[in-house]
Formats: C-alpha cells, structure tokens, sequence
C-alpha cells in the first residue's frame, strides 16, 4: 500500500515537472471549438492522469516537441491528443494499462530499432505500446518521429506538384 502511494506521489511529481517544459515552449495549435487549445486540453489530460500513464504520455510529448519544433498539436475524435506536420505523425491514445503511439504512416517507415510492436498487421499505421515501467528508447524514437515528418512533406509536395 505505501508503495503504490509513493508511486503515485512519483508520478505526481513527475507530470508537475514535465508540464512546465511543454508549456512553456510555442507550440503552435490547431483551433478547437469550446474554447481550449488543443495544447491546453493535451496539459489537462497528462495532468488528469496520476499515474506512470500521466507521467509516460508528457515524456513522449515532450520527444515530439524536441525532435519537430514546427509540430502542430490537435485535439481529435473526441479526445485524442494528435501531432501533425505536413499531415499527422502520429497519436497518443492512453489506456488502463497502455500509452499507445500511432504513428500514421508506420507501415511506411523503416524501424530498424524494431520500436513498433504493435498493429503490426495494418497496411498503413503502425503503433508503438509502451507499459508501466517502459523506458523510451529516445534516440530511435526521434529518428522515426523525424522520418514521420519527412514522408509527410514529400507526400504533401507531391500532392502540390499533382494540383499543379
């Protein structure tokens, strides 16, 4: 019992911590309806959960903002934090027992860190589950979220050029 206090107390702490380094910086937001930002709903909901799940979705939030200062944060289906540049890189959908990453275009993407494990069977996303006391393997990480980002830029020119 007191170790599960102290785990939340950590986990607590943990999101006090991570929130002021997202906030802080000018993350740039798609408009919503309702009147919060879709960053400002993405703080609420890392803030709303008080566990590991909290404490794990501000950690990858905070990768995708390093790795793609030009990233845009929205607020979809109803609930679901979405990272976009040039089309959506990817999701941050928590569950009782998963933080799960979608990116997108997965099934598109090399990963020769082996980082997707699961939807593995989709011809297009391709998500990333992490469990309580997962660690983020940051480096690859960055470098799939980086190559996300470039797919989208080349299938956003490649649409221009078409119109064209």
């Amino acid at each position: 019992m007191k170790k599960a206090k102290t785990a939340a107390k950590t986990a607590k702490t943990a999101v006090k911590k991570t929130k002021p380094k997202t906030a802080a910086k000018k993350v740039k937001s798609a408009s919503t309806q309702g009147g919060d930002t879709p960053s400002q709903r993405i703080d609420a909901r890392i803030q709303e959960l008080k566990d590991w799940r909290g404490v794990m979705l501000a950690q990858i939030r905070d990768l995708i903002l390093e790795t793609d200062p030009e990233v845009i944060e929205e607020w979809k289906w109803r609930g679901v934090p979405v990272w976009s540049h040039a089309g959506i890189i990817c999701t941050g959908e928590t569950y009782k027992s998963t933080v799960k990453m979608t990116f997108a275009k997965g099934a598109s993407l090399e990963d020769p860190a082996g980082l997707f494990n699961s939807s593995l069977d989709g011809n297009t996303r391709r998500a990333i589950d992490f469990h309580e006391g997962d660690v983020i393997n940051t480096k690859p990480l960055k470098a799939l979220i980086r190559a996300a980002v470039e797919l989208n830029c080349k299938s956003s020119a490649q649409k221009a050029r078409k119109k064209a």
